[in-house]
């Protein structure tokens, strides 16, 4: 639970987009392919050719980009990178898609 009235609760929303991680990299990064615990995809944020350096945990869901140095620790931050959106916008518009409360 959030400490205060309206403020995201980031790690509910992660445990739950966690839980839901395979329906939504097959929806954001539909040429992937799972290899052991790991996803991986081409980028679709620069002219990636072929997966390889784009690897989602998907136990953990952290990811990253080891082509171009960028990562993150949690499914709220691919949310962000990928849509282009501040953590908060990707916070709130995953907690909309899992049907959760983002407070």
């Amino acid at each position: 639970m959030s400490e205060r009235p309206g403020q995201i609760d980031f790690a509910r929303i992660n445990v739950a987009a966690l839980a839901a991680l395979p329906a939504l990299l097959a929806r954001w990064l539909p040429d992937g392919k799972w290899t052991g615990h790991e996803y991986v995809a081409r980028n679709p944020k620069r002219a990636d050719r072929r997966p390889g350096s784009f690897k989602i945990n998907g136990r953990t869901g952290c990811w990253g980009d080891f082509a171009i140095s960028v990562r993150g620790g949690d499914v709220v931050s691919l949310g962000a990178y990928l849509g282009g959106l501040s953590q908060v916008e990707a916070a709130q518009g995953l907690a909309r898609a899992l049907g959760i409360e983002p407070s």
